[in-house]
């Protein structure tokens, strides 16, 4: 009988003596079982000491988290968490070095432990390290042991980082400033002003005029520091003012922040965990958000600066030095050339930027295309213009579009998410990468456009193709923008199409109810259909071999159904018979009703036989008999592994039991997945080439083919 539920056997163990297996009645209150170990051990005051767990983080147990032991589970007798903190607290200010360092080293164990935190900081414990911090007196391990100390008591959030004094700030600052400073220290210095600038927005103003973003860059090179210093710039990123982040933008881009990741991290020889991942993907975020501004920022029609850069367009497309002097003239060229631009608004395209998102940030990269990448730019309107009507791409309401696509898809101005590795290394590889990335997408468009044969009504699908497009590149995690050119080309329009079939008919696809509510009334009859399908090959026949004692001249014998499905009709052949056997030449039968079951491999009475026992695997997995009355049976050996599933199959069928071979079963999902697809695509009205026939409705006439090998 198993224990109650609210007991829990467990072993605990002292220093010095035999551990004690007892049963942990969890109703009863934790001091008293605590008392029970302590008068089995002959220990006098119960309530100097506690439990704690001997593997692991070795915590403390509480009446909150005593929930959590398990049967088998090893605990251990200590000292109480408000005795420890006493101890540790006297013995830190000790004047003997050694003893310090012990109580230190025990301190920045303990102090990840929740309940011993609260016990150590209401003893003001965190005052008194911080004091020790100040002194500049430690050193070293005693040094590094202090500042893990204080980050695990902080982490806890039990106190405000408020309180942390400047000249704190300044000690730990100058540790990181230094250039020769133990690793150990340098990384627990790093994490705790991180804390400082993620937990307070007083400490985020002192850290600044503390730390500058070049010494943090400086420190990339150390392999063994470099996620504390990139931790530390991206808190200092995230908590800047608007007005200070694209100063410092500038700064981390004149200190080649880009290209130190890339070599040193990247590219470097080690692989990038998964803290490092986080903080290179919550980099890329931050240097997104910078677009932020121009994305929510709306044309002014009125601001000339603004328009002059429409001018600029259209000046770089069409050679606008030729302008006729007749100021109508002039307007209705320009009106014709903004229509070939595909602008929406051919009168006055800065109308077109009036909504956020994308906004401005849409011109700007309209712009860099047309400075950097003038050939492409220029091919790009060009090509379109020369179209008919009905299919040019417009270029100026692609670009607005597809700039709100990139902004969705690298979700520019959302914050990042804990937890999130989600980096793209080619990201890292372009000072301007977001425009160079802008770039080769605008040319994806162009190109899926022309596969597409695309009209101005098929605008919004081809806009969801091409974001499927660059979501599946990007899933890829190309390393450079080459490789992110190249991955696209591998998916144009039709390979999009062939991965959206193959993923519908996936099995996972198959989970939504409607997918599933469709399988499931499709199923019944693709089972007729095979069902039907076995029967007729029995009614065709098949022919077997004979075995006997003695085989010096292999004999065929034959069996079919009747066509009435009533009778099983067999004989004796000298030879391999060529076509159909008439049922005259078989002279045997028997009724199917008298038919008791269908019984394979060592069931079957000439496998058990002796002369049978010699047979090697292969004929044992294909022999199957049939067993009728008074006590007889018709013993088969199949000729290969399809004919043997197809006649128990279809025996199984005829006396409307379940057919089971494998063959039925991959029968049936290929059946349901081909029927599915041409339902779905005929809801869908997609037109596939060379699509296969329809499932026919006459069993009879569907052509099965296998390779059995």
């Amino acid at each position: 009988m198993p224990p109650p539920s609210d007991i829990v056997k467990v072993a605990i163990e002292w220093p010095g003596a035999n551990a004690q297996l007892i049963e942990i009645d969890q109703k009863k209150p934790l001091s008293s079982i605590i008392r029970e170990v302590c008068d089995g051990w002959s220990l006098s005051g119960s309530e100097q000491f506690a439990l704690r767990y001997a593997d692991g983080p070795q915590l403390y147990i509480t009446e909150q988290s005593r929930g959590e032991i398990k049967n088998g589970t090893i605990l251990r007798l200590a000292i109480s968490p408000a005795r420890a903190a006493r101890q540790l607290l006297e013995r830190i200010q000790s004047h003997g070095i050694d003893a310090r360092l012990e109580a230190l080293k025990e301190l920045a164990k303990l102090s990840a432990d929740p309940t011993f935190a609260t016990e150590f900081i209401n003893m003001e414990g965190i005052g008194t390290l911080a004091r020790l911090v100040e002194s500049g007196t430690h050193f070293g391990e005693m040094l590094a042991f202090t500042l893990t100390a204080f980050l695990e008591l902080m982490d806890h959030g039990i106190v405000s980082w408020d309180l942390i004094s400047l000249s704190f700030i300044k000690q730990i600052a100058g540790y990181v400033n230094q250039p020769m400073v133990d690793v150990s220290i340098l990384q627990r210095s790093l994490a705790i002003l991180e804390s400082m600038v993620l937990n307070s927005h007083s400490l985020y103003q002192r850290v600044a005029q503390e730390i500058t973003v070049g010494q943090l860059i400086g420190h990339l090179s150390n392999q063994e520091i470099q996620t504390y210093a990139i931790a530390l710039i991206n808190a200092l990123f995230l908590k800047a003012p608007e007005d200070r982040r694209q100063e410092m933008a500038s700064t981390l881009a004149q200190k080649h922040l880009r290209s130190i990741i890339l070599n040193h991290i990247i590219r470097g020889n080690r692989p990038i965990k998964a803290e490092m991942a986080h903080q290179l993907y919550v980099l890329q975020v931050l240097t997104f958000n910078l677009l932020e501004e121009r994305m929510m920022t709306k044309m002014d029609p009125t601001d000339q600066a603004q328009r002059d850069i429409i001018f600029e367009l259209r000046r770089i497309a069409f050679d606008g030095d030729n302008d006729p002097s007749g100021t109508e003239k002039r307007k209705a060229m320009y009106t014709k050339d903004y229509k070939m631009l595909g602008f929406t608004n051919h009168v006055n395209p800065a109308l077109d930027f009036t909504q956020t998102p994308p906004g401005m940030l849409a011109l700007d990269n309209m712009l860099y295309l047309a400075k950097l990448h003038q050939d492409t730019y220029i091919r790009i309107v060009l090509e379109n213009s020369s179209r008919e009507d009905k299919h040019e791409c417009p270029f100026g309401r692609c670009a607005i579009e597809l700039t709100r696509m990139l902004c969705e898809i690298l979700q520019v101005g959302e914050l990042p998410n804990e937890g999130c590795n989600d980096y793209h290394p080619m990201f890292f590889t372009h000072d301007r990468a977001w425009e160079e990335f802008f770039c080769v997408c605008i040319q994806l468009l162009n190109k899926t456009w022309k596969e597409m044969r695309a009209t101005a009504e098929d605008f919004n699908k081809v806009m969801q193709v091409v974001r499927e497009q660059i979501c599946r590149a990007l899933a890829m995690k190309p390393s450079s923008l080459e490789q992110f050119k190249s991955k696209l080309r591998n998916l144009s329009y039709s390979e999009i199409l062939r991965l959206r079939q193959s993923e519908r008919m996936s099995q996972d696809d198959f989970q939504s109810p409607p997918i599933i509510e469709l399988r499931e009334r499709i199923q019944p009859e693709i089972l007729e259909l095979i069902k039907q399908q076995r029967l007729n090959r029995l009614c065709e026949g098949s022919c077997f071999r004979k075995l006997g004692n003695r085989r010096r001249q292999e004999k065929f014998w034959f069996c079919r159904l009747s066509l009435n499905h009533k009778v099983l009709h067999y004989g004796d052949l000298d030879e391999t018979p060529q076509g159909e056997v008439p049922f005259e030449l078989l002279t045997d039968k028997i009724p199917v009703s008298d038919i008791k079951s269908v019984v394979t491999g060592k069931d079957c009475p000439h496998m058990k036989e002796k002369s049978a026992l010699k047979q090697n695997k292969e004929v044992l997995e294909l022999a199957f008999s049939i067993l009728y009355d008074p006590d007889e049976a018709l013993n088969f050996v199949a000729p290969n592994k399809y004919e043997y599933c197809i006649w128990t199959d279809g025996l199984c069928a005829l006396l409307g039991r379940e057919m089971g071979s494998d063959l039925t079963r991959s029968d049936l999902d290929t059946l349901i997945s081909m029927e599915m697809k041409l339902r779905l695509l005929d809801l869908e009205n997609i037109t596939i080439p060379e699509a296969p026939p329809p499932v026919p409705k006459e069993p009879s006439t569907y052509n099965f083919t296998y390779n059995y090998g």
